[in-house]
């Protein structure tokens, strides 16, 4: 499985920690091959300002509220892991956008490093491109609760 990530920082209110893009690319492969996901995909990470996520969740959620993260996934659940649709091709998963003003409250608010809330961002939203849904399904919830910690201890980012 290859896995190519198009990063954009399209914010500068918070500096980003120097190994985030390799966190990033670490926990989102290792969330995709836990899921089984073996074909080759991309996802695009972008981060932005707590005003362009609350723009974007207005539009798309009608959340009248900044987020910490948003999720647009390309394909539903069940035509990801049928695989038939991508013929060997690459697949594009879909793009995560993740408030970046927004992690840096929640890394202080939790007590943990702002290198684990942004991989926990990912990871979490890597599960909602895979189809899982927390807003919906409590069986998907405590899923991805799991699972996000499984993958975040395995990479060395546990709470501290």
């Amino acid at each position: 499985m290859k896995l190519k990530i198009d990063y954009t920082n399209q914010q500068f209110k918070v500096k980003l920690p120097a190994n985030i893009y390799k966190l990033i690319i670490q926990a989102i492969g290792e969330t995709l091959k836990d899921e089984q996901f073996q074909y080759s995909s991309e996802i695009s990470v972008a981060f932005v300002t707590n005003k362009a996520i609350h723009k974007l969740n207005f539009e798309h959620r009608d959340k009248d509220k900044p987020t910490d993260v948003l999720s647009f996934p390309m394909w539903e659940k069940e035509e990801l892991m049928d695989g038939s649709a991508f013929d060997g091709h690459s697949v594009m998963l879909g793009d995560i956008i993740i408030s970046a003003e927004k992690a840096r409250e929640q890394a202080k608010e939790y007590g943990h490093s702002l290198e684990r809330e942004i991989t926990f961002l990912a990871v979490h939203s890597t599960l909602h491109l895979l189809g899982y849904d927390h807003e919906t399904s409590e069986e998907d919830e405590r899923y991805m609760n799991d699972k996000q910690e499984e993958v975040l201890t395995r990479i060395g980012l546990t709470r501290e």
